[in-house]
């Protein structure tokens, strides 16, 4: 049996005799004798072989016109055509066609986590790429640490970060460098003097060792929480209500400075605290305003014996000047009968007093 095959421009033809490689047909045409299969094969595309293609580059023409590409299970290959990307390949073994497009391969060791290669980072977020990345973005506010396996790596700066995505546990965690505030609300104390009351105080804090923070604490912001209770409750109880009361203002200032050394070994620094309010039980409270009202009362006592005893010392100073002088005694006499003038209206004489008279005597006596 007799063919002629044509083979056109960016074609090969394989020829088969009982599913072995027997003839490589290049453009042109040919004759075939025989019951021999032929395979035409576009070259613009990858070589996808019909039997095991490390059968198949035996044939000397074949392996020339091929380029192949072997991927480890370890390994990833992005494919770029022309300079642009175009696929990612596996593990296997690839055949592609050599002098039809500039195609050039990057071989990945994809058991690493670090991406060294030199990748345009807009390629990460590709949907041919993106499901072998792992993507972490730390905020312009946060700094950030990387764990590899648990273990601690390095500190990452702000901006986004991409890793392999293998079987290796990658962890960035972050924090917050700015100042931020701490409420610790509602604390029931006992002071020196069995008083039972409820506080609400506030820290601002800062992070200043991100290392410290995240490597060597864990939840550095619950033992800063625990910490500043510990010591409130410490110092409530070592004064009596009255002291604590008095010294509200002081309090925050005392319990920094007992507590900076180990606020220091969480990475931290506090710059500002506080009690926000004291909140005493109702009982309490009646007790206290009883107290309160109580000292206003004596206050008030004492303000009005203080005024007694000035007006008292006034008058005996008036009496003994009225007893040295003859004259101030007259002129204290008509100021009084001033004064009563003033309040009657009229005098209504009746019987034979002799009130003219009367009235001289008072006044030239």
């Amino acid at each position: 049996m007799l063919r002629r095959v044509t083979i056109d421009a960016y074609q090969v033809g394989l020829v088969f005799e009982n599913r072995k490689l027997v003839d490589v047909v290049k453009e042109g045409t040919k004759w075939v004798f025989g019951n021999k299969q032929v395979m035409v094969y576009e070259k613009t595309v990858s070589f996808q072989p019909p039997y095991e293609i490390n059968v198949l580059l035996q044939n000397e023409v074949l392996a020339s016109m091929l380029e192949v590409i072997e991927v480890a299970d370890n390994e990833i290959v992005l494919q770029f055509v022309n300079g642009n990307f175009k696929e990612v390949l596996t593990a296997g073994t690839y055949a592609f066609w050599k002098g039809v497009t500039n195609t050039y391969f990057s071989k990945i060791d994809f058991s690493k986590v670090e991406i060294t290669e030199k990748i345009p980072m807009f390629l990460f977020e590709s949907a041919k790429l993106r499901v072998y990345v792992r993507k972490f973005m730390v905020s312009s506010n946060d700094k950030a640490l990387l764990f590899v396996n648990g273990v601690y790596v390095k500190e990452l700066t702000a901006g986004t970060h991409y890793f392999w995505n293998n079987s290796t546990t990658v962890e960035v965690k972050t924090a917050d460098m700015r100042q931020q505030q701490l409420e610790i609300s509602g604390q029931e104390l006992l002071t020196k003097d069995k008083a039972g009351l409820r506080i609400n105080f506030y820290v601002r804090y800062q992070v200043i060792d991100i290392s410290k923070a995240l490597v060597d604490n864990k939840d550095f912001e619950k033992q800063l929480y625990v910490l500043m209770q510990l010591a409130l409750r410490a110092f409530a109880g070592s004064l009596t209500l009255d002291e604590l009361l008095s010294k509200k203002d002081t309090i925050a200032s005392a319990i920094l400075d007992e507590v900076t050394a180990k606020i220091s070994d969480l990475g931290l620094a506090v710059s500002d605290a506080g009690i926000r309010d004291v909140i005493l039980p109702g009982d309490m409270k009646e007790i206290m305003n009883q107290v309160l009202v109580a000292e206003k009362k004596a206050q008030a006592n004492s303000i009005m014996r203080r005024e007694e005893t000035a007006s008292t010392r006034s008058l005996l100073n008036t009496a003994k000047l009225m007893e040295e002088n003859e004259m101030l005694w007259k002129l204290k006499e008509m100021e009084y009968v001033e004064k009563i003038a003033d309040k009657i209206g009229e005098i209504t004489i009746s019987g034979g007093g002799n009130i003219i008279g009367q009235l001289k005597e008072i006044f030239v006596k």
